[in-house]
């Protein structure tokens, strides 16, 4: 009988979802609202990628590995690990410890994301609507980026800012939807499933 009980206590796991979206959804409409020129990129957006984008989005992916999660594993530890990436290449520029142009490696940079995230798209087409819409509005956002600045066109990069912001705000509805229906077990909120 113990053995029971402490079986489901086991695998009675919470799910990481809600979190890790919504590391991703307000680190991302924080920086893409800079992208937009409408704040300065100064420490608390840095903050915000090395901590709730970054490592709260790391812990996700962790707990997505123990619920046997491949594409949230996945999703969470990597785009956790962007948001890291991202912060110590500002904080390394800032500091003047490196260089880059960004023409060339910042672009190549945000284009191999991009590359990325089209391929976790694909995995999205057999989950829901809500995360079709976060990582197809992403993979847009990630080359719109890397077009902005390999063009050093501002005009693309500011028009990315606003298209970043919306795809934050998508992944904190997914992240919100999924922690709402699980709270009151029905659907407050749609995630649009799909269905087989």
């Amino acid at each position: 009988m113990a053995s029971a009980v402490q079986a489901k206590a086991e695998t009675a796991l919470a799910n990481p979802a809600p979190l890790g979206l919504m590391g991703f959804g307000i680190t991302t409409v924080l920086l893409n609202l800079w992208n937009a020129g409408a704040i300065p990129l100064d420490s608390p957006i840095l903050t915000m990628g090395l901590f709730y984008g970054g490592v709260a989005q790391i812990i996700a992916g962790a707990l997505e590995f123990r619920k046997g999660n491949t594409f949230g594993m996945t999703a969470f530890l990597s785009y956790g690990l962007f948001w890291e990436s991202f912060a110590v290449i500002v904080l390394l520029k800032i500091m003047g410890l490196v260089s880059f142009t960004p023409s060339s490696s910042l672009a190549a940079y945000l284009f191999m994301w991009g590359v990325f995230t089209l391929l976790m798209f694909i995995g999205t087409l057999k989950l829901n609507g809500a995360l079709m819409f976060v990582f197809g509005s992403l993979f847009i956002l990630f080359f719109l980026l890397a077009a902005g600045n390999a063009w050093n066109n501002s005009s693309v990069t500011t028009f990315a800012g606003y298209e970043g912001i919306v795809c934050g705000l998508s992944a904190m509805y997914a992240s919100i939807a999924q922690l709402l229906n699980e709270v009151y077990g029905r659907i407050v909120l749609p995630i649009f499933p799909i269905k087989p």
